[in-house]
């Protein structure tokens, strides 16, 4: 196993190719710390030429594409930018338990609903919406790191004995304002599938910052 790699590009697509050549060559790098910059504009860049061979090999595979995996971490495709964030939430959970059942990888939950209802039963009932939180403080004048920050691993569901589990390998976030106005967000990952999530997971954390 390769020891700690550091990646940082302005551009996702070349990002993510060379944490693939890493994990190609080593099989296995830990830790890898890899650092998007320069989305100003809000959209990451990307080239789509790798995206393209990417997506026309997960296709090939099976398996979910970059935006479907993408809209795990964020459902752009359910955001309205003119409407209160509340719609978006709302919108989101009418549909969640029927996500849950249309694939058997969501069957212990998805990313964004963990962040709007955490907690919550198997329908997202009852949980505790640790976004909204995190933007109301922010709103009321609250800049206090450590509350900037939502959990993904539930260990009163996700510490179990099983040897292998799949979800959730997103355990945390944070968000941290940077002094031009900017944003900067931090996902920790346990464990990742680079060939079938990680441009997916990359380009969904973009869409949520």
């Amino acid at each position: 196993m390769k020891g700690p790699t550091l990646i940082k590009e302005r551009n996702l697509s070349v990002a993510w190719g060379k944490a693939f050549l890493q994990v190609y060559e080593a099989k296995e790098v830990a830790p890898l710390v890899l650092v998007v910059d320069g989305l100003d504009g809000g959209d990451p860049n990307e080239d789509f030429a790798i995206r393209d061979a990417l997506e026309g090999e997960l296709e090939r595979r099976g398996d979910r594409s970059c935006h479907t995996v993408a809209n795990t971490i964020f459902p752009m495709t359910m955001w309205n930018p003119n409407a209160g964030r509340e719609q978006l939430f709302q919108r989101y959970l009418r549909v969640y338990p029927r996500l849950r059942r249309l694939d058997q990888a969501n069957r212990y939950g998805l990313y964004f609903q963990r962040m709007i209802a955490f907690g919550g039963d198997k329908n997202g009932a009852g949980g505790f919406n640790q976004l909204d939180h995190i933007l109301s403080i922010w709103e009321g004048g609250n800049r206090r790191p450590t509350a900037l920050q939502a959990s993904l691993l539930d260990p009163h569901k996700d510490h179990t004995d099983q040897r292998q589990r799949g979800f959730p390998c997103l355990q945390q976030l944070s968000f941290a304002p940077t002094g031009t106005g900017g944003l900067a967000v931090t996902g920790y990952y346990a464990t990742q599938y680079i060939v079938e999530r990680a441009y997916g997971n990359y380009l969904g954390i973009c869409r949520l910052g």
